[in-house]
């Protein structure tokens, strides 16, 4: 790293430990939805309250329910008929991924273009998350979904670290060294403080951890191959990495040169589950 991303990170890692970094909070239909999701009283009609606040939300989560992926076989119109559909838990998940949305802008049309693109990113991951895991484990397509969501939340605060530094928002060489140094780390700092399941909570770092040894697919393998089969056909450098060497593959059965979005089996999932979070 050079001399200027290791100031820029030393700094950020003294405000984190200072608790003078300002970490992103979940928005408020999210916090009371993940509120329902752990209470075990909970009912449908509970969260359908809670979600029939949001417009925008219930909306999208109707829109959810009458995705091809859940093979419907009328439509819905209603939210809390979409609700019984989708079910709480799977409903809980979603809800929480959609309303992340909003967090990713800015103020800086600098700040806000490089947010919505990781918002872009993480949709795509999470999509491809939510297919992977439907044909090639018995983990739940919700959860692997809002892992794939939440994988590079990180960068939040970086970006936001930035817009009150311009100088280095100029930068943007190093700028991204910083994203790549500390992304992962601050993650999972960020969904521990939000509370987040342990199977999610460390999915910002152990999704980078290409030789995790480990007994069985978790969720963080599904968004490790995700995230590289994101990566096919651009420039980052993620594409220069020997996938043979990636143990995620091999745990969900996959092998090393599979292309999630060349297979017939799989490409109609794909679409749907873009269009579901779009």
């Amino acid at each position: 790293m050079n001399p200027i991303a290791e100031k820029v990170r030393q700094e950020i890692v003294t405000a984190i430990e200072k608790d003078q970094l300002v970490l992103p909070t979940l928005p408020e239909v999210a916090l009371k939805v993940r509120e329902v999701a752990d209470d075990p009283n909970a009912d449908i009609d509970k969260l359908t309250g809670v979600i029939g606040n949001d417009a925008a939300l219930s909306a999208r989560i109707i829109r959810v329910a009458n995705s091809p992926l859940l093979r419907a076989s009328r439509a819905i119109e209603d939210l809390r008929t979409a609700l019984m559909r989708l079910g709480i838990q799977y409903t809980c998940n979603i809800a929480t991924g959609l309303a992340m949305e909003q967090m990713f802008q800015a103020t800086s049309d600098l700040v806000d273009m490089r947010m919505r693109e990781v918002w872009r990113s993480s949709s795509e991951v999470a999509g491809i998350s939510h297919v992977l895991c439907k044909h090639y484990t018995k983990l739940r397509p919700d959860q692997a979904t809002l892992a794939g969501l939440v994988h590079k939340i990180g960068v939040l605060p970086i970006l936001t670290y930035a817009e009150d530094h311009p100088a280095l928002l100029k930068d943007s060489f190093t700028l991204d060294a910083v994203i790549d140094e500390l992304h992962a780390p601050l993650g999972d700092l960020i969904l521990k403080t939000w509370g987040f399941p342990e199977e999610l909570a460390h999915i910002p770092t152990q999704h980078v951890d290409f030789t995790r040894s480990i007994p069985k697919a978790d969720y963080a393998d599904i968004v490790t191959v995700a995230m590289l089969q994101s990566y096919l056909g651009s420039n980052s450098a993620m594409t220069k990495i020997d996938f043979t060497q990636v143990k995620a593959f091999e745990r969900l059965g996959l092998d090393s040169d599979m292309q999630v979005s060349e297979s017939e089996d799989l490409s109609a999932d794909m679409e749907a589950a873009m269009s579901m979070l779009g």
